[in-house]
């Protein structure tokens, strides 16, 4: 039977992640040209940094909910064999959905904090072209937060038909292992 203690710890470590990940996206860092004070050049000042350590909090709440989900089902490829039917195709395939939506949000948290801490250090001539102040595209994090919560749902249904199929599993029991052959005359 499926740990109800691992699933209910995964769970809050991807309600914790989710909750990061929507903190980064309204906490993205924004900017503003401002000119210096003898008004010869101008140089962009940026806000909080805060956004960044959310990201990189939420991408490794993610990380330690999705490692103990693959430790509990010794990911996919160890341990005794599973039960073929229903339950075993179900955990495959969500096996490999649950690592397409895990990869993606990780990704996007990931670019979304690199991205948020990076800061134009640069400075134009006042009345030139103004500096290109770089941030962070909104929904970045909110993609991330959005690939959380489907990584959180895959994977929690993943482990329960994992535990399934691998419960089900009866191994051969009978008396001989090889090929029957009657004696030919």
């Amino acid at each position: 039977m499926a740990s109800k203690l691992l699933l209910i710890t995964v769970f809050v470590f991807d309600l914790i992640a989710f909750g990061l990940a929507v903190a980064a996206e309204q906490r993205r860092s924004t900017a503003s040209i401002v000119p210096d004070n003898e008004k010869n050049y101008n140089y962009c000042v940026y806000n909080s940094d805060i956004a960044t350590g959310y990201g990189v909090g939420a991408f490794l709440f993610l990380l330690v909910s999705q490692v103990l989900i693959m430790v509990a089902s010794r990911c996919f490829c160890c341990g005794k064999p599973l039960n073929p039917g229903g339950s075993r195709a179900c955990a495959v395939v969500l096996f490999i959905i649950c690592w397409v939506f895990f990869i993606i949000s990780e990704v996007c948290l990931l670019a979304g904090s690199v991205e948020n801490a990076y800061h134009t250090k640069y400075r134009t001539i006042f009345g030139e072209n103004p500096p290109s102040c770089e941030t962070v595209r909104k929904g970045v994090f909110a993609a991330g937060a959005a690939f959380i919560f489907f990584t959180a749902i895959v994977s929690e249904f993943y482990y329960i038909n994992y535990s399934r199929a691998r419960e089900s599993f009866q191994p051969y029991a009978g008396g001989e292992t090889g090929v029957g052959m009657g004696t030919y005359k």
